[in-house]
C-alpha cells in the first residue's frame, strides 16, 4: 500500500534540567512517513535531531507522547518488546560507525542476523550479499581498524540493512567523513534504500544531501516543520532557528 504510514511520531515532548533551567527538546513534535520515503531531517547540531531519532528509533523514551512504528504504539511497551521491535522492524546507521573493533566486516554484519535467530551459514549468505551490494565483499574477512573511514561507514550500513528492516533511521551517516567519501555513502545508502523500497528518516545538516532526499523535515523550537510547504514560511520566519535553515536549505 503506498500511502502506509511506516513511522508515525505523535505530540512527542522532553526535555532535560541543566541546574536551574529546563532545555526543551521536543515540544508537542508530531510526523509521519509513508512508505517508500527518504526524508531529511535537517537543521544545526545541537538542535535535538539525534534526541529525536533515538527517541523513534525506540532507544530514548519521550516524557509523553508516542511512537507509533508500522502501526504499532510503543509508548506502554515493556523494554523487552521494544527490543523485539526494534529487531525486527528498524535499522540505525549512527554518525560513528560503532562497529566491533575484534569482528570482521562480515562478523559485524551477521551480528544482527545471529541475534534475530538465523543460522550461521544462512547469516554468512547474508552478510556478503549486503558487503557485495556495498562494493566491500573484498573486505569481508577485514577488521575496522584495516578498512578506511568511507568503508567502515558503509560496512555499518550493510550492518543496518541486515535483517531487511521496513524502517532506516540514520544520524549524521557521513558526518564524519571527507567530501568525497561522504558522496560515496550516501549514493550507496540512497541506492539501497530506494531499491528496497525502504522507508528512511535521515539526519544531516548538509543541505546537499538533504535535497537528494523526498521531503525536507526541520526540528524548530521543538517542533518539527516540513521546511517545502507554503504554509510553514511563517513559523520558520518567525524563528532566529527557522530562519537560518530557511537561509541554509531552502
Amino acid at each position: 500500500m503506498a500511502d502506509k504510514i511506516v513511522l508515525e511520531l505523535k505530540g512527542l515532548n522532553k526535555s532535560f534540567n541543566q541546574g536551574e533551567s529546563k532545555i526543551v527538546i521536543l515540544n508537542d513534535a508530531s510526523f509521519s512517513i509513508k512508505k517508500g520515503e527518504i526524508v531529511a531531517l535537517i537543521g544545526p547540531s545541537g538542535t535535538g535531531k539525534s534526541t529525536l531519532l533515538y527517541t523513534a528509533g525506540l532507544l530514548d523514551k519521550a516524557d509523553s507522547g508516542d511512537v507509533i512504528i508500522d502501526g504499532k504504539m510503543t509508548s506502554k511497551l515493556s523494554d523487552n518488546q521494544k527490543t523485539k521491535l526494534r529487531c525486527k522492524k528498524i535499522g540505525f546507521v549512527y554518525q560513528q560507525h560503532n562497529l566491533f573493533a575484534d569482528f570482521t566486516a562480515g562478523e559485524n554484519v551477521m551480528l544482527p542476523l545471529l541475534i534475530n535467530g538465523v543460522k550461521r551459514e544462512r547469516a554468512l549468505e547474508i552478510a556478503k550479499s549486503h558487503l557485495d551490494k556495498m562494493g566491500l565483499i573484498n573486505r569481508i574477512n577485514h577488521r575496522p581498524m584495516e578498512m578506511s573511514g568511507g568503508e567502515q561507514q558503509r560496512v555499518a550500513i550493510a550492518r543496518a540493512l541486515a535483517n531487511s528492516p521496513m524502517l532506516l533511521l540514520a544520524d549524521e551517516p557521513t558526518g564524519n567523513l571527507d567530501p568525497y567519501n561522504s558522496e560515496v555513502v550516501f549514493e550507496n545508502l540512497l541506492l539501497r534504500v530506494r531499491n528496497d523500497n525502504m522507508t528512511a528518516f535521515i539526519a544531516t545538516h548538509n543541505p546537499i544531501l538533504a535535497k537528494k532526499m523526498d521531503r525536507k523535515i526541520a526540528l524548530v523550537d521543538g517542533k518539527l516543520v516540513d521546511i517545502d510547504l507554503k504554509e510553514n514560511m511563517q513559523v520558520l520566519e518567525n524563528s532566529s532557528m527557522g530562519r537560518k535553515i530557511l537561509e541554509a536549505f531552502k
